[in-house]
């Protein structure tokens, strides 16, 4: 049976949020943001490790305990200077513990609201996929194009467009190639489509939504607070 395991990346700073600490370390409900994306990965029973990716001068990690998340978390110094470097480097040191048919789950720091529900969805529907995918929501909001003015030049049709979201799900080999061939894509869908492949949309929810500025943190505070999963 192939195996799950899952990358975290956590080396930037979050420079939209703003503030000396990093967004992944600001408080959330009296843990760091980060904690509750690591703790919904190491609840998911069909995941074996979870490899946090930090960067070698982080020192804010050390501040806080993270023995309530158990065995399965382990920490990794070799954060890039991107994302896509940064899992790459956590491939690399999973090289002896992971198979090429192996499944990865990569999941943002920041989205804290993660439910079990959606793991079990994207596992699930993504178990015999040839590719792979990620969850994701199709898009609700009308469109509007700006032009340099800041006036609206027209309506963008939202029709077949959906917003990525994480964890996307990758096998192990294939992941490995395709962020060595195409590092410069913003997430790790974007390389494996940039090298030919049509990675599935799984759908998702609204509830998994990414903290970016200082006022999503009492959204995601307000989620959690009224989530009961068993």
């Amino acid at each position: 049976m192939l195996r799950h395991y899952a990358i975290v990346p956590a080396a930037g700073s979050g420079s939209r949020f703003g503030g000396e600490t990093p967004k992944q370390y600001q408080a959330l409900a009296g843990r760091p943001l980060i904690y509750y994306s690591l703790a919904a990965l190491c609840r998911c029973q069909r995941i074996e490790r979870v490899w946090v990716v930090l960067s070698p001068d982080d020192r804010w990690w050390r501040q806080h305990d993270w023995t309530s998340l158990g065995h399965k978390l382990e920490t990794v110094f070799c954060g890039g200077s991107s994302r896509s470097a940064s899992v790459a480097n956590a491939l690399s040191a999973a090289a002896t513990a992971v198979d090429d048919d192996d499944w990865v789950l990569v999941h943002d720091a920041a989205r804290p609201c993660l439910s079990q529900a959606n793991l079990t969805t994207l596992c699930d529907e993504l178990a015999d996929d040839p590719v792979g995918g990620l969850l994701a929501v199709p898009l609700a909001d009308t469109l509007k194009r700006a032009d340099e003015h800041l006036r609206v030049a027209r309506t963008e049709s939202r029709d077949g467009l959906w917003q990525a979201q994480t964890p996307q799900m990758f096998r192990y080999g294939l992941l490995t190639r395709v962020l060595a061939e195409h590092a410069d894509g913003t997430d790790e869908a974007s390389a494996v489509e940039a090298a030919g492949f049509r990675p599935r949309l799984v759908r998702g929810d609204a509830s998994n939504f990414k903290v970016t500025y200082p006022a999503d943190l009492l959204l995601a505070e307000l989620i959690l607070k009224g989530r009961v999963e068993p």
